[in-house]
């Protein structure tokens, strides 16, 4: 009886050992808790983010190297010759209308200032004698002590002065016009260009003393394929000035359209005008595009877009078995890629509800508890975002994507 009781003591000790360590085991074992399969949560559906998908803007656009024109910008050229005596600014100075850039030995043009004046000064005193001169004679002729061809004469004398002097006014008049050309000044406010010349230089009126550009206004000017060129409206189609991060900065309307092409490359130019507020500079070299058209078309975020192998897909919300919203991915045809949004050629029609981030947590048919999306800042969004479902990694849409086809197409690079 001993051995007997001793056995069964023994033997419930075991079980009780064994049942401490089951109770153990499941108290750290997540993997067997509410989340693992046959959990109670095994079937809870995962909440996803979805929008609709609605019709946006798509822009027809090409992209080409643009050069910057200032409508202000002129050469100056000395209208006298001589010798620089002195340059007032220097190259690249911001100077306003009438200021003082270069100055040319005018001791030459004082000295014609002076004769004219000498000149001037003699004829006066001529007329003003020939006029009293004529008016004595006039006198006499009425007492009859003088005869009629003496007064023509003094009255032929008196006009001759007359034309004398209203010539030296004239001649003093265009010396003091020359005499201001040695001084060369800046016809509007503008930026100076290079000064190629010195103080000593001597100068002719064939010599380019230097220019002055203001960049206020400037034109800028494209060249299109002559096939493009066609959809061009005047006056309504824009073109566009990006800076390095691809972003419009300017928008104006196209204003020239060339008639015919150019005739070594066979492009088309355009130019539009603008009001610089971005700091451009006249003769700059830009990125351009022209938005030729905008319609209205499907389009699905990045961020809302997977793909396996050459093969693209989003995932919709659908209704499964017993009512329940369910996760499916289907493929879908895109077209070119612009703001972060592709455009949705195939596979889905407009109200669709998509989900949007984590799809690769996301099985096809898992049970899902959709909700609105919320709008994401552009920082979050990322340009590409298509998610390679092969292998778990983003792929790069620049090169796995469908090709962004206002970028190189039109050959304006």
């Amino acid at each position: 009886m001993r051995l007997v009781s001793r056995g069964v003591g023994v033997w419930l000790t075991v079980l009780a050992l064994a049942g401490c360590q089951s109770s153990g085991g499941n108290a750290g074992g997540p993997q067997q808790g509410a989340g693992g399969p046959g959990g109670a949560a095994a079937g809870k559906p995962m909440q996803v983010e979805v929008l609709k998908l609605e019709p946006g803007p798509v822009r027809d656009i090409g992209e080409y190297l643009g050069t910057l024109i200032s409508r202000r910008s002129i050469n100056l050229y000395p209208q006298v010759a001589g010798y620089v005596q002195r340059i007032a600014v220097k190259p690249g100075e911001q100077v306003k209308q009438g200021q003082l850039l270069l100055e040319v030995d005018p001791r030459l043009g004082r000295a014609g200032v002076q004769s004219a004046q000498a000149q001037r000064s003699s004829a006066l005193a001529a007329r003003q004698f020939a006029q009293s001169t004529r008016q004595r004679a006039e006198q006499l002729l009425r007492e009859g002590l003088l005869s009629r061809q003496d007064y023509e004469q003094a009255v032929s004398q008196a006009a001759a002065a007359e034309a004398s002097a209203r010539n030296a006014e004239a001649q003093l008049s265009q010396q003091q016009v020359e005499l201001g050309f040695y001084r060369v000044t800046a016809p509007f406010d503008g930026v100076v260009g290079n000064i190629p010349v010195k103080v000593g230089d001597y100068v002719t009126p064939q010599v380019a003393l230097t220019n002055v550009d203001q960049s206020r206004a400037l034109e800028l000017s494209v060249f299109v394929p002559a096939e493009r060129a066609a959809d061009v409206e005047v006056g309504r189609t824009p073109l566009e000035i990006l800076d390095q991060d691809g972003k419009p900065v300017v928008s104006t309307p196209v204003f020239f359209v060339a008639p015919t092409p150019n005739p070594t490359t066979q492009l088309v130019e355009l130019k539009a005008a603008f009001d610089n507020e971005v700091g451009l500079r006249n003769g700059q070299v830009v990125h351009a595009q022209v938005v030729y058209s905008v319609r209205e078309a499907l389009r699905l975020p990045t961020y809302a877009v997977s793909q396996q192998s050459s093969q693209f897909f989003a995932t919709v919300v659908t209704e499964g078995d017993g009512g329940a919203s369910v996760a499916q991915r289907t493929p879908v045809k895109l077209g070119q890629l612009q703001d972060n949004h592709y455009e949705v050629l195939g596979g889905l029609k407009q109200g669709t509800p998509v989900i949007i981030g984590s799809l690769q947590a996301i099985r096809d048919g898992q049970p899902v508890e959709p909700k609105p999306a919320k709008p994401r800042p552009e920082e979050e969004q990322g340009v590409g975002g298509a998610a390679n479902t092969g292998t778990g990694e983003p792929a790069d849409a620049g090169t796995a994507g469908p090709r962004d086809a206002g970028t190189g197409t039109d050959g304006g690079r």
